[in-house]
């Protein structure tokens, strides 16, 4: 769940980013609703960590802060670049989710339904960023996202 809160922390940073360097209100209405969402699953992860008795990263304000830069140099990029960066992310976000669905244990209902609706949410977002102009990126680009997510989660696992 520590890793969950973690992926929370990064997309409120995020979604602030990038509705800072957006140009245009509806997208920006789009970013702070996005992050409207995440807010509650910040909460969930939190209070669930909690209730397990664990902690949540020591590291979060340095993911923080680098979330919040990527967000706003991905703004910088384009509203297009910015929402393919959206869409990307919540393709990882889900599969992520879905992994740690199945290795959840069946009777550990509180944290099943919180990562299944957090799936849920985090799909929408991702359609929502299509509809609204985002771009597919590049194969490295996605390659990459992927790499420093797996450093980030493994960290966030143990500190």
């Amino acid at each position: 769940m520590r890793v969950n809160h973690v992926g929370e922390v990064c997309a409120q940073a995020l979604y602030i980013g990038q509705a800072l360097s957006s140009t245009k209100a509806q997208r920006r209405a789009f970013f702070e609703q996005a992050r409207k969402e995440e807010t509650d699953h910040l909460a969930w992860t939190r209070q669930r960590l909690t209730e397990l008795g664990d902690r949540p990263s020591l590291l979060n304000p340095l993911w923080y802060a680098g979330a919040f830069a990527l967000g706003l140099a991905t703004g910088r990029l384009g509203e297009a670049v910015s929402l393919g960066f959206v869409m990307e992310t919540e393709r990882q976000v889900e599969a992520h989710l879905h992994s740690h669905l199945d290795r959840l244990p069946q009777e550990d209902l509180a944290s099943r339904a919180i990562v299944t609706q957090m799936a849920q949410d985090e799909a929408g977002h991702g359609v929502e960023a299509a509809q609204l102009g985002g771009t597919e990126l590049p194969a490295p680009v996605k390659g990459l996202m992927k790499a420093a997510a797996k450093v980030m989660t493994t960290v966030a696992h143990y500190v």
